[in-house]
């Protein structure tokens, strides 16, 4: 039987724990995972089904075999060696770093595995989109990408694909994987390089001689806000979707966007993510027949901002949207004090208004957010047969 959405989730996924001192704690997971439950979010269509470990042959779809093996042995022995990424302090060797980045990949595959092959519309891995991890090495927080686990697997099936990546930071690894695929558009929609980690995404970085256009890069100005974001995001995403006209649609949902997140410099609230994830899954049942693999990322301000962010997320994938003054349950509150001693968000709002102007009413030369979005589309729209000004 058809669901209408479905959430991949194993309480196994927090074993993705880098030690306590590390921005990318699994008590985000906990919180949201709990969050969801208070809200009654995981009522009704929305069926759970549990994360595997993907397979060795599966990793291998965008991971070199030398890199698994460093990985495997990391985790027998707690070393790496120099070259792959792994024991630095942003990525540094835990216990289970190979099974538990494996269930991550496992998690977003499984989704994508429903979706195309019927079992649900949409489908959510919040644990997943680990968008920096490279073919042969781990980066920023991401040792395999599970993005690109899954995006391989559907391309095998037949499949065109749209991914997009609303995370501050660039999607790197995703779009370096489908760097000359056309099959594959990737779009990322993140803070300007010359500011933040990892230094790439350019508007000028369109895709390999043979993929030209396929490859998406919008660099926003620090701190853009609400209005300028989401008109980024929408003046890219639903024209070049269109044009594109994937099977199935693959986002990543990364909410260190926030303007409190202590890791970028962007200022966008919980009601502008909101706003996105009802754009992307309106884009989702126009262009690419209702598929919809929706995941986490980044996020590391844990109690004030992602769990309220991907409940906002799962019950949008779930077809049941949050009003945004829904009152956060008190239970929930009160496993936060007991846990962190602070005072959690009242309601599912920051209390902003999350309306825009579309872009294509009109562009102002005066506006660093809307200079961001022209060069993009000068970029990439008439490798698409677009019009930069008109589409």
């Amino acid at each position: 039987m058809l669901a209408d959405a479905l959430l991949v989730w194993s309480e196994d996924l927090v074993s993705y724990d880098f030690g306590l001192a590390h921005p990318m704690t699994p008590v985000r997971l906990l919180l949201t995972h709990q969050l969801l439950e208070d809200l009654g979010v995981l009522d009704g269509s929305l069926r759970v089904v549990p994360a595997p470990v993907a397979s060795d042959a599966d990793l291998r779809r965008v991971h070199t075999a030398e890199y698994l093996d460093v990985v495997r042995r990391a985790e027998a022995d707690g070393h790496a060696p120099p070259g792959y990424g792994l024991g630095d302090d942003d990525t540094p060797v835990f216990g289970q770093v190979h099974t538990a980045s494996a269930r991550i990949a496992g998690s977003t595959l499984t989704a994508a595995q429903a979706v195309w092959r019927g079992d649900a519309r949409r489908a959510a891995s919040i644990a997943g989109g680990m968008h920096h991890a490279m073919p042969a090495r781990a980066s920023g927080f991401c040792v395999y990408n599970d993005a690109g686990v899954a995006i391989s697997w559907l391309l095998e099936q037949g499949a065109r694909v749209a991914y997009l990546d609303l995370d501050a930071h660039h999607g790197d690894g995703v779009e370096r994987m489908f760097w000359d695929d056309e099959r594959v558009l990737t779009i990322s929609v993140h803070q300007h390089p010359g500011s933040l980690f990892p230094g790439t995404g350019y508007a000028q970085d369109v895709g390999s001689a043979v993929a030209r256009g396929s490859a998406v890069n919008v660099a926003l100005p620090p701190r853009t806000a609400d209005a300028g974001w989401l008109r980024a995001v929408e003046a890219v995403t639903e024209p070049l979707v269109r044009a594109h006209a994937p099977d199935i649609l693959v986002s990543q949902h990364g909410c260190d966007c926030h303007g409190t997140d202590p890791l970028a410099q962007l200022d966008v609230s919980i009601d502008a993510q909101r706003a996105a994830q009802l754009l992307v899954a309106d884009v989702a049942d126009r262009y690419a027949a209702g598929r919809w693999v929706a995941l986490g990322g980044g996020g590391y301000e844990v109690i004030g901002v992602v769990p309220r962010a991907w409940a906002h997320l799962v019950a949008v994938v779930a077809g049941r949207p949050l009003e945004p003054g829904t009152a956060v349950p008190e239970a929930w509150r009160r496993r936060v004090r007991d846990l962190a001693d602070v005072e959690a968000p009242r309601t599912m709002s920051d209390g902003r208004d999350a309306r825009f102007a579309r872009f294509a009413d009109g562009f102002n030369p005066d506006d660093a957010v809307d200079r961001a979005i022209m060069a993009t589309r000068q970029a990439v729209f008439p490798w698409h047969g677009l019009d930069p000004i008109l589409d």
